[in-house]
This record gives C-alpha cells, structure tokens and sequence, in this order.
C-alpha cells in the first residue's frame, strides 16, 4: 500500500525521487541503526566500558544480523519506537555472556537520531552535487541566451526590456546560496546523538565524553553533547530544503509564465494533453511549483516539532519522523525537474 505521491507506482513519475528516496527506506534505516550499535560496541570495548573481546564479537554479530521486520513492525505498535525490540533481536543473536553489553548505556532515541543523521549526511551531499549541475546549465544556458532580450514584468505587468541575464540572474543566484549553506553543514559535520536515558549518559561515568567521541568518529559524525530535545539542528535541515525547493519554484513559475505569454522561449519536452493534441504543458515547471508550495507547509509542521516537553517528546519526536522525509524527497524531486526542465530550454529571449 502506498498513499504518498512520492512513492505511489504511478504519482512517483511526476513527484517521487528514487535516489533521494533510498535514504528514507527500511533498509537503510536499519542498516544506519546497526551501524551505531557496531560502533557503539567498539567505542565502548576502546574506552573499557565493556570488554573487548565481547565489543569485537557485538561488532562481528552485527554484520552478518539480519531483523525480523514483522516483529519490528509489531514491536513499534507496542512501543512507540523500533529500537526495542530490535535491541532485543541483536541480543539474542550474541552469546547470552556477551547480549548485556548490547546497546549499554543508550537509549532508543541515540539510534534513531544518529541513523537519520547518518542518512542525512547522504541526503547533503547528493543534494550538493545536483546543485553544484545546476549552477553548470544555469551558466551554459547564460552563455548560450545571456545577451538576448526579454521583457521584465512587476506585478505581472510588462515592465521595462531586461535581459536574459538578469533573469537568470535571478534563478541561479539563491541556488549558489543554498550551496554554501549546504556545503557549511557539510563542513561541519552532522552531530551524533547520544544522551542515554535522559540525556546525562549517567550510565556510563567518567567515560561518557570518551566513549561519544570515540562513537562520532566511528560513524564520521561531529562529537557534540547530547540535543534529544533541541530540534533546532533538524529544522535548520528542512529550512535549507524548503529553501532550495522555493527557490527552483520561482524558476518554474517563471518558466510556465514564459511558455504561457509565448514568443520568448521554446521549450522541448513538454506534456502532452488527453483532449488537445497541439498542447505542450510545462509540465517540469508547475511541478516545481507544487513541490515549492508542498515544502513551504510542511516546514511549519518541523517548527511545531520543536516543542518538545522536558528531556524527551514522543509526540512531537514522532511528528518529525511523518515530515522530514517526505521534504527531502520533495527537495530531491525539485532538483530532479529543475535540471530537466533547463536541459529543455532550446531557446530564450528576443534578438
């Protein structure tokens, strides 16, 4: 079953994003999550928390682990959150000697967090190198078109003639902003989660700061104290894809307003219409649109996802956990049309 339009059989055509899509399956979540509790072990057997030996033997158990995803699934009915009962499956996959030193001293919000930080980190970085493209055809298209003339409209009303540049201009310039942004949190490395119980890591003593640093560095994450209940860092994230999302909007608005006044582009590609075969929609651009204007709302939603109460918030933990996803595809999606829509443009502007 399958009632998002970014990954209905049909809808996904025109909305979804595969590859950005892959971050966000149960596969990789799991995979994220296996990933912290390998390196937790190792961190832990380092920092002589928990025996070596066991550490490496957790580590080696952890690979060859495969879940059981029915019993995930009724295990996330019964307790809000997955890592229970899969902490329990790993445990009974070691030797009963080693299963205590299992997920020692963390909690399941530490798995939960680092995975999608994890994936994020991925999520960034494929979202850098489409940007990185089209920054290259926005200034392949300004060299082609830049010197043509178009005319500039305020309010939706002609204008004054301006030129394909300064319209252009206008379209790549936030992009190259956004890039920066993305290539800072890059820089600076997303933070690994890890608090315990209620975020002092009391578990685990005087080798608490040791054993995060060591975990962070595992997993190529930043070594930062605990921020389970600090959302501020998610909804940054989802600022930054609402921002790419709207500024690519304004580019199709622009571009379905040019194939509307007509004259001043043509545009290959376009879509086709059931009941007149002439037509050409801009297909690609209200889609950019639609995408915009979806991650527009849902950011409010990451805001309200802040409010969470005391050291721990499953409703608003949860909350997240509904609409993060579905902005990075939507983001990915944008990125997607925008770089098909530009490779569509034969021709822009007026001699």
């Amino acid at each position: 079953m399958s009632i998002s339009a970014f990954d209905h059989p049909i809808l996904s055509g025109l909305l979804g994003d595969e590859e950005t899509g892959a971050f966000f399956e149960t596969a990789a979540d799991i995979a994220a999550m296996l990933s912290f509790e390998r390196a937790l072990a190792l961190s832990e057997g380092q920092a002589g928390v928990i025996p070596m030996d066991a550490a490496q033997r957790i580590a080696a158990a952890v690979l060859t682990f495969e879940p059981d995803i029915a019993a995930l699934r009724a295990g996330v009915s019964r307790d809000g959150v997955v890592v229970a009962d899969l902490v329990r499956q790993l445990r009974a996959t070691v030797s009963p000697d080693d299963a205590p030193f299992v997920h020692k001293g963390a909690t399941s919000q530490d798995v939960i967090d680092t995975s999608l930080m994890l994936r994020l980190s991925g999520v960034l970085a494929l979202f850098s190198k489409r940007l990185d493209l089209l920054l290259k055809a926005f200034a392949a298209l300004d060299k082609a078109h830049g010197k043509r003339a178009l005319m500039g409209h305020t309010r939706m009303q002609a204008a004054i003639p301006i030129t394909v540049s300064d319209r252009i201009r206008s379209w790549a310039e936030p992009l190259a902003r956004h890039a920066e942004r993305l290539k800072g949190l890059s820089q600076a490395g997303l933070p690994v989660q890890f608090g315990g119980a209620a975020g002092t890591l009391d578990a685990l003593g005087d080798k608490a700061g040791a054993v995060r640093a060591r975990l962070a560095k595992e997993l190529g994450l930043a070594d930062v104290i605990q921020w389970q209940s600090q959302r501020d860092r998610l909804v940054e994230i989802c600022d930054l894809f609402a921002l790419i999302s709207g500024s690519l909007g304004k580019f199709g608005q622009d571009i379905a307003l040019l194939a509307e006044m007509g004259g001043e582009m043509t545009l290959a590609g376009g879509g086709g219409s059931s009941a007149m075969a002439h037509k050409q929609n801009p297909v690609a651009a209200e889609v950019l649109v639609s995408l915009a204007r979806f991650n527009a709302v849902q950011l409010s939603g990451m805001h309200h996802a802040m409010v969470h109460e005391q050291e721990r918030s499953g409703a608003a933990w949860t909350l997240e956990w509904m609409l993060l996803p579905l902005m990075a595809v939507a983001t990915g999606a944008s990125l997607r049309r925008a770089h098909e829509l530009l490779s569509n443009i034969r021709a822009l502007g007026r001699d």
